[in-house]
């Protein structure tokens, strides 16, 4: 694995993604963005953080062009992992390579000054996470201020959280001055999404157009594994829920998973089965995340 020599101790090396992925069945409409996906190194010009929860190998910026192509997206979304830190310049450089193909979601310091967020929207930046899941994120108690901040500025918060451990979300992010968007479908499983109150807190905010979420992440949802078909029910509520408030994404190179890696094409293929009507996967693939981040016709 493609790492730097390191002499902590306890932290996993992950899996790369699939070198070889399928184009998918489904076809994507033109103009389709893949709304999160990581850039990880090189680590001699962009070394891992501390503390971190995983050692992923290094993913390039022609490695996710290259998934993008075969997939048939014409877009992408880079995050600012966790294994990174607040230290952006991985994803900025990826960034400035592509200006009118790619946008981002950074990490930042909750003093950074504003002409540390002036240079990152330059870059094609367009909001900010927190992640409270994963070692090497911003803490959740920033979050209110960071985005009392970037709300001038047109941008949202990211939010890598459980809501199934969060029965306050609506009332905490129901009033946010910004846009809300949570990764990964809520992080909660099929068994728990029905009665979570987290999980109805953020249909709530989705109905009355107050949040969005990420169609992304099955593999970190699911209950019973590959193919991940108990995913389905979940989706679909958060789609029902309101459809102009949903995006799709793949979450390459798919880091610290518990399953084996899948292909990509598979991934981008739940997409169709989630939403069977043509009209609204066209909205969660192209206008939706042209709204959310701002791509131009």
């Amino acid at each position: 694995m493609s790492v730097p020599d390191e002499s902590e101790k306890g932290i996993p090396e992950v899996a790369g993604p699939d070198p070889r992925p399928r184009r998918p069945r489904l076809a994507l409409p033109p103009g389709s963005v893949d709304c999160h996906a990581h850039v990880f190194g090189p680590y001699d010009r962009f070394p891992l953080t501390l503390p971190r929860s995983y050692s992923p190998p290094a993913a390039s910026l022609d490695d996710y062009r290259a998934m993008l192509t075969t997939m048939g997206f014409d877009r992408g979304v880079l995050v600012q992992p966790s294994v990174h830190g607040t230290d952006n310049r991985a994803m900025v450089e990826a960034l400035h390579a592509d200006p009118k193909r790619l946008r981002g979601v950074a990490v930042v310091d909750p003093d950074i000054d504003e002409a540390g967020l002036d240079a990152l929207a330059a870059a094609g930046v367009r909001g900010v996470r927190i992640n409270v899941l994963f070692a090497g994120g911003t803490e959740l108690s920033a979050t209110e201020m960071l985005a009392a901040r970037i709300a001038p500025r047109g941008w949202h918060v990211q939010l890598l959280v459980d809501v199934g451990t969060m029965p306050d979300f609506a009332v905490r992010f129901g009033a946010f001055p910004c846009p809300v968007v949570v990764d990964h479908m809520g992080h909660v499983g099929p068994g728990k999404a029905a009665t979570a109150p987290g999980f109805r807190g953020l249909l709530s905010l989705m109905e009355a157009g107050r949040a969005w979420v990420k169609l992304s992440g099955a593999y970190r949802v699911t209950e019973a594994g590959p193919p991940f078909a108990d995913v389905a029910a979940v989706a679909r509520d958060l789609i029902a829920a309101n459809p102009a408030r949903c995006v799709f994404a793949t979450d390459w190179p798919h880091p610290a998973i518990r399953w084996d890696m899948p292909n990509d094409g598979d991934l981008v293929d739940l997409l169709a089965d989630w939403e069977p009507d043509e009209a609204r996967r066209r909205a969660i693939l192209v206008d939706n995340p042209q709204r959310l981040y701002g791509f131009e016709d």
